[in-house]
């Protein structure tokens, strides 16, 4: 079976979703596929930044108040960053932020796509094919099937099928980040609406966290650099465990815990690299796009700016009947103005201060200076 599209958009998370809200009423025939059957999981630290709020809410304040409608939430509005040598500095975020485990949010996004677009979901359709012709790109699936779009935009994360087909790719441990996460209930002697990132001596560069996700249910994670953990030889999975059950300044409060989840793992393809996102016929997105924040790891508001932005593109080509490589730089343009220059700079900062607790501890007692704070609140997002 063979199906003609404008647009096929490759996986249904933050940045598919909103480049598929991004493009209502364009009147495109839009194809949104993914390899998952939602609600599905998904490995992340499950706070929802405020840009990407704020990202939808330029869309329609409908759409913004439908997000927020969202009922499996958690409303946690301050950070809590604890430095190597135990000292604690609270950020309150102005913008409107919450926690929810991407279970959810990520269904709730799709079914927010069904509901107000025309765009056609495909749900459990994996792409396993991509191939670029003169004026169009044929895309096959797992089941055989195969699509034509004149325009692809990869918004399927970190192991994008899209990015692995279109553009040259390699692996540097030192852009890279691996993460680990299970969910717990019973966590005691949390601040209330509080989130809890610990930078630990033992782990840099790196941190622990504790979320609150709603309903007594907590995302417990720890995340590094991938060539500090290979370096290491680290195994996060117990990592992750031995910080829960034996650190001195996490432990006492896992004594009545109980893990409900598995540990699941992810790679985080972190921003400020010079990987291609675009060409002729494509764009990436998101992960897909290595936008991954570097100091803190957050990615749902990069990946909801970039899906956006790759529709205003497809918009322009389309406007244009410009699908050229030279047409798409407009895009890479775009993103490296929005997002890749703050990438790149907090890309280096993280490498400057890796492996240096103290001048860890020393910048975050600087960082309760209200003006030095305001600067870090706008660095990190």
């Amino acid at each position: 079976m063979s199906t003609a599209y404008d647009v096929a958009i490759i996986g249904a998370g933050p940045a598919g979703t909103a480049c598929a809200l991004a493009l209502r009423g364009s009147g495109l025939r839009v194809v949104l596929l993914d390899r998952a059957k939602f609600p599905r999981d998904k490995v992340c630290g499950d706070i929802i930044p405020s840009p990407a709020l704020k990202a939808l809410r330029t869309l329609s304040m409908e759409l913004y108040e439908e997000i927020l409608a969202l009922t499996r939430k958690a409303e946690a509005p301050t950070s809590c960053l604890i430095t190597p040598d135990g000292h604690q500095v609270r950020f309150h975020w102005k913008g409107r932020t919450f926690n929810s485990a991407r279970l959810h949010f990520d269904e709730h996004l799709l079914n927010t796509v069904k509901k107000h677009t025309d765009v056609h979901v495909l749900e459990s359709k994996p792409v396993v094919g991509v191939a670029l012709a003169s004026d169009h790109a044929v895309l096959t699936t797992a089941d055989g099937d195969s699509l034509t779009a004149r325009l692809v935009i990869g918004c399927d994360g970190a192991n994008s099928v899209v990015a692995r087909k279109l553009t040259p790719r390699s692996f540097d441990r030192t852009r890279h980040c691996v993460a680990v996460r299970a969910y717990f209930s019973g966590v005691t002697n949390m601040p209330e609406r509080t989130n809890e990132l610990y930078f630990l001596r033992e782990y840099l560069p790196g941190y622990f966290w504790v979320f609150p996700v709603g309903e007594g249910m907590y995302n417990v994670g720890f995340g590094m650099l991938s060539a500090t953990a290979a370096a290491q030889k680290l195994d996060l999975k117990k990592v992750l465990l031995a910080i829960v059950q034996e650190h001195p300044q996490v432990a006492g409060r896992f004594v009545d815990a109980t893990q409900i989840s598995a540990i699941g793992g992810a790679g985080l393809p972190l921003g400020g690299t010079q990987r291609p996102i675009a060409g002729a016929g494509f764009l990436l997105a998101g992960d897909a796009a290595s936008l991954v924040e570097p100091l803190l790891g957050h990615g749902i508001d990069t990946a909801m700016q970039s899906g956006m932005l790759a529709a205003e593109q497809v918009k322009r080509c389309f406007a244009s009947q410009d699908f050229s490589a030279a047409a798409m730089q407009y895009y890479t343009h775009a993103v490296q103005e929005k997002l890749g220059r703050k990438l790149a700079r907090n890309y280096w900062l993280m490498r400057f201060l890796s492996n240096k607790p103290r001048l860890v501890s020393a910048s975050f007692r600087l960082a309760s200076n209200s003006l030095l704070q305001k600067w870090l609140v706008r660095a990190v997002g």
